[in-house]
Order: C-alpha cells, then structure tokens, then sequence
C-alpha cells in the first residue's frame, strides 16, 4: 500500500480556478496484534510499519526486541494487521496486564489503572550524550532532508535521530507523530543502534507521550521544532531527559538539564 496518493482538486484564487492534483498521504488503521490477539489500532500511514510494530510493542511495554520471535505485515479488508509473534513470556506477562485492566467503567476507560499508566513512572536517564549549541539547533534543519513523504504532501510528522559528527542517521515519518516516533524507535532497536548516542527530533510539540517513549528508548535528549507541554517538562525533569525546543533559524531553548548542550563546536559531520 502506498504512503501517498494523487487527488484531483479545484485551486481557486485571484488568479482565477484551475484543476490540480494534489498528493496527499494515505491514512490506514493498523491493528497492533500478539500471538493473535489485538493489542490496539492506530491510524496510521502504511510505510515502515515493521518499524511501527517492533517499536510500539517496547515503547508501550508489550514486548522488548529480544521477545519478538518475528513480524507480519498483512493487508486485510479493513486495514492493515502488524501482527507480532512473542515470546511465552512476554506473551504471559501481556496477558495478565489484560486481565487487570477488565471491568465495568461507566467513562469506557481502564480505571484508576490506566490514569496511573498515563503518568507511569520512568526510568532515570544516563545517557553521556552531548551536542554544541549549534549542533542542537541545527539538527531540526537536518531532519529537513529526511522527509521526502513531507515534501510531496506537506501533512506528514517526522522523527529522526542525530548523532554527534554523524548528523541524522535514521528518520522515520508518519501523518501521527507518535508513530513516526514509534517507527524511529523501532528502527534503531532492529539497526541495534543504542539510543543513549544521541538526540531524539521531532517536528511536533513536546508532550508527555513523546518524552515518555523518548525515556524509554534510553536517549538523553530530545529536540522539538515546537513547544513542550508542562507536564511535559516535569516528567522530563524527573527522568533526567534534556528537553530542547523551538529548534528553528540556528537558535533553541533548553527546558531541562541543559549539561548536554554546550558552546561548543558544531556537531553535524
């Protein structure tokens, strides 16, 4: 399944009207499934969805890389199945999380269970990486030529990962920014490069769900294009992650644990 499609539109302006054709991204519903059993469904665009599964299942804490005896991609009538084989213990310890999170809840949630998963507690950060003050700020630029789906659709989330005198080497996109997160998890794990190298970017905002997979990766910094969320912040704060944002035009504001932004020389190769 293609990540884009071509839409035939009508373009009206002062110039006058027109047809054009438009390409525009495809969104999907991929059902995340284990040993059979539907974990959740995300819209999603269907590209890198390996990536996407390998990584969803960690950052949720479904499975980690070495419990995933293999992945399927498959097209269904509805969508698209990423369909994870694990292990008997992972599969064990999912199936009992499943079992504590049923019951009757008049608001269709999980409980007092799932508003503690939401704020779930996160491991500290160690991780020694550490950018220039310019290298910092112009990683977001970098990201700008790892975004093909972006340039032909210009309605497409990306998540890149930078290293120090390397730049970016892996991004991943996606019309959700936690999936294209999810897919940058996902294909560093699968790539066995480790996260505590280098810096999360994204182009979205900074919000408890992108710190919070960030963390779990086990990478020291992110870098935004946009504004962090308060909780945002505290949470970061807490885990010891180095939240940089409004990455734009060379300049960027340090949020929480500025150690891993110096003044020092750039950092892209």
């Amino acid at each position: 399944m293609s990540a884009s499609r071509s839409i035939s539109a009508r373009a009206i302006g002062p110039e006058g009207a027109r047809d054009i054709a438009r390409s525009l991204p495809e969104e999907v519903a991929v059902a995340v499934t284990c040993n059979g059993t539907t974990q959740a469904v995300m819209m999603c665009t269907p590209a890198d969805l390996e990536d996407f599964a390998v990584g969803f299942a960690f950052s949720e804490g479904y499975a980690r890389p070495e419990q995933i005896e293999r992945v399927e991609i498959v097209e269904v009538a509805q969508g698209i199945e990423a369909r994870l084989w694990i292990d008997d213990a992972a599969a064990e310890a999912l199936g009992a999380r499943r079992r504590a999170m049923l019951g009757p809840v008049g608001c269709g949630l999980c409980g007092i269970e799932s508003l503690e998963q939401a704020l779930r507690a996160l491991p500290r950060v160690t991780a020694p990486v550490v950018l220039s003050h310019a290298g910092a700020a112009g990683a977001a630029e970098a990201l700008r030529a790892h975004q093909p789906l972006h340039d032909l659709t210009r309605a497409v989330h990306a998540a890149g990962f930078f290293v120090p005198d390397r730049g970016i080497v892996l991004a991943r996109e996606d019309v959700g920014r936690h999936n294209a997160l999810d897919k940058l998890i996902g294909a560093a794990l699968r790539a066995e490069i480790d996260p505590a190298c280098g810096a999360v970017v994204i182009t979205s905002r900074v919000s408890v769900e992108m710190v919070q997979k960030t963390v779990l990766a086990g990478c020291g910094m992110l870098i935004a294009v946009s504004a962090p969320t308060a909780q945002a912040l505290r949470l970061a704060e807490d885990a010891g992650l180095t939240v940089a944002a409004f990455a734009r035009d060379g300049r960027l504001e340090i949020f929480t644990h500025p150690h891993r932004i110096t003044d020092g020389a750039p950092d892209v190769a």
